[in-house]
């Protein structure tokens, strides 16, 4: 049996970065596997994974971004305890899984964590985040500064930035460039929802989990990520998050969304504790 498994999801990336990816996630002492999900039109991408701890999962077609973690995700299931979702552009050096899975082992209220992510220069990355409503998204996005420094608190309350980033945080909404989720807690919340192809998906998942167990942010350990920040420069990928962001008000609610409301509440009153 693996200690960890993990899946990472390609479409056309640059050999280079996937590449880093790979060699952080296999640089180990642990008993790991890799899957690797090719949404790629071509399988270039397969002469990165001649270890024999890849699986190299050829689809030949964009099924998206929770689909390709799912498949790999029900294809190692009994094989580990932990799984590991991994964005293409992510690296860390040797000995962060072992730590963050000894927390696990030593926290087994939490189901899923995530470390802090920096840019490649250092730079935290405010990804923990409030459950989202319309106007959090359009704000986020906004390129207004009028706008910003009108909301400027509320702004700073989504990303949680008041927080500082360098204590342990239970937060409903964690990226999934870096998910460390509990085996046993995706069978009891499910899977990612793949109507979702792009987009939403990991906020749909982190609050699923967040309503039953502890959703954790872990600041002692450091990874990078690139950030490629695809829908703020491609109209396709802009237009994916668009779809996506009304599926989920669909599923959770627009504006009358009670549990929301609540959970945001609870979230920025532990978290303001912490800079007091």
């Amino acid at each position: 049996m693996h200690k960890i498994t993990a899946s990472i999801v390609a479409y056309e990336n640059k050999k280079e970065l996937i590449g880093r990816t790979i060699s952080s996630f296999l640089d180990t002492a642990y008993n790991v596997r890799l899957y690797v999900i090719d949404n790629s039109p071509t399988d270039r991408l397969k002469d990165l994974c001649n270890d024999t701890r890849i699986e190299y999962i050829f689809n030949g077609a964009n099924k998206g971004f929770g689909a390709g973690h799912n498949m790999a995700i029900r294809k190692s299931a009994n094989e580990a305890k932990y799984h590991l979702v991994l964005n293409p552009d992510i690296f860390f050096e040797g000995g962060i899984l072992n730590k963050i899975y000894e927390f696990m082992e030593s926290n087994d209220k939490i189901g899923l964590v995530m470390p802090k992510i920096c840019y490649f220069d250092g730079t935290v990355q405010y990804l923990c985040k409030l459950l989202p409503g319309p106007f959090d998204l359009v704000l986020r996005r906004s390129k207004s500064k009028i706008l910003k420094n009108i909301f400027k608190q509320r702004y700073e309350n989504y990303e949680l930035k008041n927080a500082g980033y360098n204590d342990i945080m239970d937060v409903p909404h964690l990226s999934g460039c870096f998910m460390f989720i509990r085996r046993n807690v995706l069978e009891e919340v499910g899977l990612f929802d793949e109507r979702f192809f792009m987009y939403m998906e990991d906020v749909d998942l982190s609050r699923r989990i967040h309503k039953y167990f502890r959703t954790v942010y872990w600041p002692e350990v450091t990874v990078y990520h690139k950030c490629a920040r695809d829908s703020y420069v491609s109209i396709d990928a802009f237009n994916y998050h668009v779809f996506s962001a009304f599926k989920y008000f669909n599923k959770w609610g627009w504006f009358f969304d009670r549990e929301r409301k609540k959970v945001n509440k609870k979230t920025v009153k532990e978290c303001s504790k912490k800079i007091l």
